[in-house]
């Protein structure tokens, strides 16, 4: 009989031991991922009010989590820029907006949120230009320059482009992100003027001779 209850117990303790070490071996912890909208400013506008005299923008930057890896992006923005060169000086006005997607390469740790992207945008602006001043040269330099002031303002303009992005962006606290980003513009449409071109695209930036 004392044999029997010796194994008996034995038997026991060995069930009750496995039922606690498979127990603790199949517990998880569970990091929920960060679904939803996400708003913040472009800080390089925000300074560029401060150092710039000639500049005066602000803008605000938006995504929304669909899945793991892809997010909607959107941006608007304000701004007014004066330009001053060697034969005019211009300033444009207006604003601008972008709608796009953001696809994040990194893979996070655990409860991370950080991004590692590309992405691309389709932007749109609305904007006006007033020519200040203009200088005529004259191409055989016999006459010296001459200048004309007129204040001629181009009002209704608009412009279409398609940008590349690729950037990061990191949780330095919670719900608290800092990223930076750089980016390829290519002009797929604006409005013409007469003997005139666009200097400025607000949203788009500085507008060259070419479309990139």
């Amino acid at each position: 009989m004392k044999h029997i209850l010796k194994y008996t117990f034995s038997f026991l303790l060995v069930c009750i031991c496995t039922s606690v070490f498979a127990q603790v071996d199949t517990t998880k912890v569970i990091y929920p991922k960060k679904y939803g909208i996400r708003l913040g400013t472009d800080l390089n506008k925000i300074a560029r009010n401060f150092y710039e005299d000639n500049y005066k923008g602000f803008g605000i930057v938006g995504d929304y989590r669909i899945n793991k890896k892809i997010y909607i992006a959107a941006e608007v923005g304000l701004e007014e820029k004066f330009t001053e060169e060697t034969i005019l000086t211009n300033t444009t006005e207006g604003q601008y907006i972008k709608l796009g997607i953001d696809y994040n390469l990194y893979e996070n740790w655990m409860d991370m949120n950080n991004m590692l992207y590309v992405g691309g945008r389709v932007g749109y602006a609305t904007y006006k230009q007033t020519l200040h001043d203009y200088t005529i040269r004259d191409l055989n330099q016999y006459f010296p320059p001459t200048d004309r002031f007129t204040g001629k303002e181009f009002s209704g303009l608009n412009a279409v482009w398609v940008e590349f992005v690729a950037g990061v962006k990191v949780e330095v606290l919670n719900n608290l992100f800092l990223g930076a980003s750089a980016r390829l513009n290519f002009l797929a449409s604006e409005s013409k003027l007469d003997n005139y071109e666009n200097v400025h695209i607000p949203g788009y930036n500085k507008k060259y001779s070419g479309d990139i």
